[in-house]
């Protein structure tokens, strides 16, 4: 309740009431074959369906797990589509608001005050990245890579004491509905800092080498996902001879931008912008990555759902020529998650293991030259989608801490 009632605070002061989902509902459908695979994609165009996996219609093919949301008006028009076609389906989610207000189940231990355990807004994260430099000022310190649109800074928080050593550039938030991510970053900074000096091999990384970590890439979206639409994904720039809003950030990166596999509709969830890092989230990550190529040895990408530890390539089912290497450390990483709970990650190229994409920041980072680069998609599997609860954000950050300092120690000692 007191989610709702500070986004209908904000949107008062903005003059715009909050998009609601009341009873909306998330469907999952499995084509048996080309021609469901067709239907499919013609009732998320007809009906303008939220893709949530995967996050494109042309991707859609048989035997593919498709999740979508569909509004109270058109549930049962599409769900009669469905079995006029013998389509399989289930109902993920029966009434997405109230899966949006239930993800809020643990309770502030101080009201107002940023949490762990809870999902924290852009205010809340920025006096965290200012707390925790002053609580580790020999250790932490932030540096403004840019702006956004919007004009809100781009921090990015250096955890480590010596510019020269090897280093590892994490990022989370690209996509501004995925909120887990953006908790993940936060747990492994508050986690890297607080066990220093006490657990091994965290104080072996960090005595070795440094993590450049940006909580939130995506911070305009981030906020409008906060605010007025939970359920936005894209940046919030202005496109030219267009009404609608945003570039998807993970299209944006000049890996293959050009190839018809990038979505050039503005109008799109996965709009790839005018030309390769059209957006000032995308060239303040590019630029600062680029500076600092020398040291950084390896590229890691938070995002959700579908628990999976991708790497190269998107754009391409050819083989990255180290890719044995990528394969083994995958393989590796996602054993490591199942260790604490259990949980099944699946892991590959993205091209063979999802589908095929251009503009995506691990291909660019890894053809700049940095040859190990990964892209973590948190929990679930689907029965929340977007709307992780709280109460499982622990366990999710706890179990990809571990495989992401299992890869950063084989980063530190394989890595040139």
């Amino acid at each position: 309740m007191r989610f709702l009632l500070i986004m209908s605070l904000i949107a008062t002061a903005l003059g715009i009431a909050p998009v609601r989902f009341d009873r909306e509902k998330v469907f999952r459908v499995k084509p048996q074959d080309e021609k469901q695979a067709n239907i499919i994609k013609e009732l998320v165009k007809t009906n303008e369906l939220d893709l949530w996996y995967p996050d494109a219609t042309h991707h859609v093919t048989a035997n593919m797990t498709v999740d979508f949301r569909v509004s109270e008006k058109e549930s049962q028009s599409l769900q009669s589509a469905l079995d006029q076609n013998k389509i399989q389906h289930k109902i993920l989610i029966h009434d997405l608001q109230e899966e949006t207000e239930k993800q809020f189940d643990v309770e502030e231990d101080i009201p107002g005050r940023h949490s762990y355990a809870k999902y924290n807004n852009w205010d809340k994260i920025v006096a965290w990245t200012e707390k925790m430099v002053n609580k580790h000022p020999e250790m932490v310190s932030r540096i403004k890579i840019g702006s956004t649109v919007e004009d809100n800074p781009l921090y990015v928080l250096k955890i480590g004491k010596d510019e020269r050593r090897k280093a590892i550039f994490m990022d989370c938030g690209i996509h501004a509905r995925e909120w887990i991510s953006p908790a993940f970053c936060q747990w492994f900074v508050y986690q890297a800092t607080k066990s220093y000096g006490k657990n091994k091999i965290m104080t072996k990384l960090l005595d070795r080498m440094n993590f450049y970590v940006l909580p939130v890439f995506n911070v305009d979206g981030y906020i409008w996902s906060w605010t007025q639409n939970r359920m936005w994904r894209k940046n919030r720039s202005v496109n030219p001879n267009s009404s609608c809003i945003g570039t998807d950030l993970n299209r944006n990166f000049d890996a293959s931008w050009h190839s018809s596999l990038n979505n050039d509709n503005p109008c799109s969830n996965t709009y790839r912008g005018s030309s390769p890092e059209s957006e000032k989230e995308t060239k303040a990550v590019t630029d600062f990555i680029r500076s600092h190529l020398k040291s950084i040895k390896a590229y890691i990408t938070f995002h959700s759902y579908s628990q999976m530890l991708l790497f190269p390539y998107g754009y391409t089912k050819k083989w990255p020529p180290n890719h044995k290497d990528l394969n083994k450390v995958a393989k590796i990483g996602t054993d490591v998650v199942s260790t604490l709970y259990e949980t099944s990650y699946i892991y590959g190229p993205i091209a063979s293991t999802i589908y095929p994409v251009g503009g995506s920041s691990i291909d660019w980072a890894y053809d700049l030259g940095i040859k190990y680069t990964f892209a973590f998609e948190l929990r679930d599997k689907g029965k929340f989608g977007f709307l992780l609860p709280e109460s499982l954000i622990k366990p999710t950050c706890k179990e990809t801490m571990l495989a992401v300092k299992f890869i950063a120690k084989y980063i530190l000692k394989h890595a040139c």
